[in-house]
């Protein structure tokens, strides 16, 4: 009963630990953004600036499909802060899936962007990693 109690009480002190004590190398976190509201994507980016701004050297990466995936395209509203996000280390990602139904091709889209086969199965894989999700 001893040893139980132990493990609890110190499960519970890592708990209440502050969100900086935690090792930046364990912070991972995949945004979806599947909407095409630039107020929608100012809040995503914002997102992934905050986390990176309070845990340096976390991973993020920003997974794009659906009505999002035109907010990618090389004159978007958003891609200034597009290239902002990737140049500060944000990994923003669009799915090709989306891209075939859209009638798209990587000319079409921003430059410094990644692709991905499936936006969907990303995320997925990625919270099967232990990614935490956001969706904002």
């Amino acid at each position: 009963m001893k040893t139980l109690l132990s493990a609890a009480t110190l499960a519970l002190a890592l708990l209440s630990l502050p969100f900086s004590a935690h090792t930046a190398s364990a912070t991972k976190v995949v945004v979806q953004i599947s909407d095409d509201a630039p107020r929608t994507w100012n809040i995503a980016l914002n997102n992934a600036d905050n986390v990176l701004a309070a845990i340096p050297g976390a991973e993020v990466e920003i997974v794009v499909y659906g009505p999002g995936i035109g907010m990618l395209k090389a004159e978007s509203t958003v891609a200034n802060r597009v290239a902002k996000a990737v140049a500060s280390g944000i990994k923003v990602v669009a799915c090709e899936n989306t891209m075939r139904k859209a009638k798209l091709n990587p000319q079409d889209m921003h430059a410094d962007i990644g692709y991905v086969p499936s936006g969907v199965v990303e995320i997925m894989a990625k919270q099967g990693d232990g990614w935490s999700y956001l969706r904002p």
